[in-house]
Formats: C-alpha cells, structure tokens, sequence
C-alpha cells in the first residue's frame, strides 16, 4: 500500500483550510515512499508552498475557475471519456462494484470517478495493483497535466506525478482527448448551457422516482497521510 496515491489526491483538492493545513505534509509523506522521482518532490513542493502563502481566497478562487468552470479539466474521470451518456452510468456501477469487492464503501453523496476518491482507494491496495488501476484512466491524467500546464498552474504537478505513477498510457486515447476543444471558464452563457445538461444517476432508482447520486459536494474522508490531521476535506459548491 502506498500513501502517496492519497497524499497527490489530497494535494488536488479543493483548498480548504484542512487541506492547506497538512499540504507540507503530504508533499512529505510522498517524498518518504520514494515512488516519485526527487524533481517532482521539488515541484510538486512549489504547489504546497503556494497553498501555505497565498491568500485562501485567491487560492479557492483559482481552484473554482479551474476544475469546477471548466468541464475539460473536471477531476471526474468519466466526465473525459463518456460525457452524460449511459456508458458512464454504466461505468459508474462498474467501478462501485471494484470499490466494494475491495470493501471501500461510499458516501452516498460522493461520485465514484471524482480523483481524488479513486486515489484514496488506490492508496488501500498493493502499489503495483493501485499502478495498474491508474493505467486504466492515465490517458486522462495525461491529458489534464497538459491542460493545465498550458495555464501554467502547480496544479500540474501532482497531475504529472500521477502520470509518472501509472503503468502504462495507450497515445491514442490521450491524442483523441487532447484534439477535443476546451471549453472556455469565462464564457458564462456557454457553460450554463453545459451544465444545464441532466446529470447521470448511477445509483440504485425507485420506480416513478430520479434518486441517484448528484454531483459531489464532499470529496475525501480522513485524509491521514503521516502527520495529517484532517478529518474531513470537502470539496467546494
């Protein structure tokens, strides 16, 4: 098992109090696993020493510009390869049903493909199996490293790093991903009318009803890497 697939998931976070608190030390915790090479150590040290000097609200104000206005850099995983179609319904129950043979068990408010929960439970299962998993959407990992490299954020740095950690990358998927247009945080009228579209419920459904789980607003539970005190991160609205 290794912390460090935890620790890069908890450093991708959003920054809340908690997270900036312990981002030293999960920058820490990865550097003691020695899976990372030393030069993303240092660099993706540039990312917790931004998180410990920068004002808090700047920091939640980049972070919401980012992952949360801009869907070609949502951290959900099946939102790159499936969009709101069935197939990502279909495996969003696929990856329930991995998560629970492992006895990783949800909140019900929590999407199963958002990263940084698919990092925590990775850090739960033998680092070559947790490498193998990662391979599964490392073309995706790779295609939101070069996005946000372009916009010359330290948030490319774990994304990197967990680039680096995967096994393998198929370039075909990762140049398909990259040649769809990205869509623009500052045109507000285009984004309302992506969001607007309706959400995929993945969850077990009552007849007449739409329950399912809605988009998260609560990411990683105990986030306890080394000298981390973190209860709870949550993820901003």
């Amino acid at each position: 098992m290794a912390r460090t697939f935890k620790a890069l998931g908890m450093l991708l976070s959003y920054p809340s109090a908690d997270v900036i608190d312990v981002a030293q030390a999960a920058v820490e915790a990865i550097a003691a696993e020695r899976l990372l090479p030393a030069q993303l150590v240092s660099q993706l040290r540039l990312l917790a020493d931004e998180l410990a000097t920068e004002d808090r609200f700047d920091l939640e104000g980049r972070y919401h510009q980012l992952f949360d206005r801009s869907r070609s850099l949502s951290l959900n995983l099946f939102e790159h390869v499936h969009g709101e179609s069935r197939d990502r319904g279909q495996a969003m129950v696929e990856l329930l049903g991995l998560y629970e043979s492992h006895g990783y068990m949800l909140d019900a408010r929590e999407l199963p493909d958002y990263l940084p929960l698919f990092l925590e439970f990775l850090s739960g299962l033998p680092v070559d199996e947790a490498r193998a998993l990662l391979s599964e959407a490392s073309h995706v990992v790779a295609a939101l490293a070069e996005r946000l490299k372009k916009r010359q954020t330290p948030y490319q740095w774990p994304m990197l790093a967990l680039a680096h950690l995967a096994a393998r990358t198929d370039p075909a998927a990762l140049q398909s991903l990259l040649a769809q247009p990205e869509d623009d945080p500052d045109d507000l009228e285009e984004l309302d009318r992506i969001w607007a579209e309706e959400a995929v419920a993945f969850g077990p459904t009552t007849p007449g009803s739409t329950d399912g789980c809605p988009r998260a607003a609560a990411i990683i539970d105990s986030m306890n890497v080394d000298t981390m005190t973190a209860d709870t991160v949550t993820k901003g609205a």
